[in-house]
């Protein structure tokens, strides 16, 4: 069957042209040596229908990751260096390290140096893809598509046929050079696609706000009351620890504000807080969940009554409420009396005395997908809503964001979206939308679009798949993961052996249990990795 183009791509400029081909040797040159471990490896464990839903994770050996460690070494030493996360050193470290003894020790599971639930800041946009395709950071068009068809549909055809996959699942998997389809399973059927719904949320939030965006928090001085207004700007990585650690600082918004107040004279306030910039309902469909905390526009460490950054957590009932009291002891420190806050709205006469705004919207969808960040992924949803002139609830981030995809091209057809996280086992997307929202963000003329690759968790080195992979495609394989009862989905791409780039999307319902699904996933991404002309 003739697996259809998603859409006519605009030819690369020159410029990306000629990148592209003095980079792609240079990727090819990197795994020539162990390409054919690679390719003996393929084929010993070609998979077979009685043994697939074993529990065992299929792998590469030691070469094959080696394989992929050396073309992304070989990516990454033509792209240049990370931001000083030193993602890049440890995949090199990690690549020598497979074949020698000894090696660096990054302090941490997979290379992250991060001790759990602490994630460390996702790598930055610029230039990540540069060593796959072009000096502005894109995937250039025009290329010879990656082999499709028969071969491609032999691969993957067993695989996705394993009943660890349950009774409904949907594939999809595009060249990322040239957009085109090369295999599909049923990609569009609209199923339930957990938190890989996230990369849909990226792509609106992105193309609604723009990558240099941030979100701010400010204080509001009432001249005829004098009531001083804390006024939440929808920014949950507000923080009010002591090292801020680059972060939105509820003690320096304390502090400027004090100073403002003082030079005005002012040491006793009665001290408000403005949640007004979102609607509707607080609680998510899926009730009090470890998992996010209470959606509104005032919060501080997302809400968190532990010393986590990241994953289910306990919440307080009342963020808003409980970041005021933290602010009006912040304020206290400063010589500035407050009373006991309470909920209130400011006016378009109250003077802004004091602002801190977030990290740019880039670094923002890049920690939402690495570690899968639902308070963040909810923010972006509403701030998506305001910009589109949707009310800041449920219903406008669902109008919101189709909205914003219909604007692009993309296939929305059977997708609903009912939050910005994919907690809500009602939202659907087809594998067709996943990928083509991957292709999207790869198009050099979409530059504003490339954190939702670059924010991808990289396979056995960073966020939710910084355990997976350990001994297998580590450091090719960057995927979105989607885990909800009953329902896993792993959406991302995967560099090949030859340099190509794939984009992929896996979605699996009704299956019954998680660790043989998630293996399943995992399997057919690392298949891709070792796919061939």
């Amino acid at each position: 069957m003739t697996v259809p183009e998603l859409r006519p791509w605009r030819a690369a400029g020159p410029r990306v042209a000629r990148a592209a081909g003095a980079v792609r040797p240079r990727l090819a040159r990197a795994v020539r040596a162990v390409r054919p471990r690679v390719a003996r490896f393929a084929r010993a464990t070609a998979p077979r229908l009685d043994r697939v839903t074993r529990p065992k994770t299929w792998q590469y050996t030691a070469g094959a990751a080696t394989a992929g460690l050396a073309l992304a070494a070989g990516a990454v030493t033509a792209a240049g260096p990370w931001d000083s996360t030193g993602q890049r050193t440890a995949e090199r470290d990690r690549a020598v390290a497979l074949e020698h003894t000894g090696g660096a020790d990054h302090g941490g599971p997979g290379g992250s140096g991060a001790a759990a639930g602490s994630p460390r800041p996702a790598p930055s946009a610029p230039s990540v893809l540069t060593g796959l395709g072009g000096t502005d950071g894109g995937v250039p068009r025009g290329a010879d598509a990656a082999p499709g068809g028969t071969a491609l549909a032999d691969l993957l055809g067993p695989l996705l046929d394993d009943p660890a996959l349950g009774g409904t699942r949907g594939a999809a998997v595009v060249d990322l050079t040239t957009g085109k389809r090369l295999h599909a399973l049923d990609a569009d059927a609209a199923l339930t696609p957990a938190s890989t719904t996230k990369v849909a949320t990226a792509v609106a939030a992105l193309t609604a706000l723009g990558p240099d965006h941030r979100l701010t928090t400010r204080t509001a001085l009432e001249a005829d009351t004098g009531e001083l207004v804390l006024v939440g700007g929808g920014d949950p990585t507000l923080t009010a620890r002591e090292d801020a650690n680059g972060l939105a600082s509820l003690r320096t918004l304390a502090e400027k504000s004090a100073t403002a107040l003082k030079k005005r004279d002012v040491r006793r306030v009665t001290l408000s807080y403005d949640t007004t910039l979102y609607a509707g309902d607080e609680a998510h469909p899926i009730g009090v969940n470890e998992n996010l905390a209470p959606v509104t526009a005032l919060m501080a460490d997302e809400g968190r009554t532990d010393d986590s950054t990241a994953g289910p957590a306990p919440r307080v009932p009342d963020p808003a409420a409980d970041a005021a009291r933290a602010f009006a002891g912040f304020l206290e420190q400063h010589g500035v009396t407050a009373s006991a806050p309470g909920p209130s709205k400011a006016t378009d006469r109250a003077d802004t005395l004091a602002t801190v705004s977030s990290p740019p919207l880039s670094a923002l969808v890049e920690r939402m997908l690495t570690h899968s960040d639902n308070d963040l992924a909810e923010a972006l949803a509403r701030h998506t809503a305001v910009a589109s002139g949707e009310p800041a609830d449920f219903e406008g981030v669902s109008a919101a964001i189709t909205a914003r995809l219909k604007q692009l091209g993309l296939p929305v057809r059977g997708a609903r979206f009912h939050d910005g996280s994919g907690l809500d086992r009602t939202d659907r997307i087809t594998a067709g939308l996943l990928t083509a929202l991957l292709a999207e963000a790869a198009d050099p003329a979409r530059p504003e679009l490339r954190p939702v690759l670059t924010g991808l968790p990289v396979a056995g080195f960073t966020g939710t798949l910084n355990g997976r992979y350990t001994d297998g495609a580590a450091g090719v394989v960057r995927a979105k993961t989607g885990t909800l009862t009953g329902v896993n989905t792993l959406a991302g791409t995967v560099a090949t052996p030859d340099g190509r780039l794939l984009g992929f999307a896996f979605l699996a319902s009704d299956t019954t249990n998680a660790w043989e699904a998630q293996t399943a996933l995992d399997r057919l991404a690392t298949t891709l990795a070792s796919a061939a002309p």
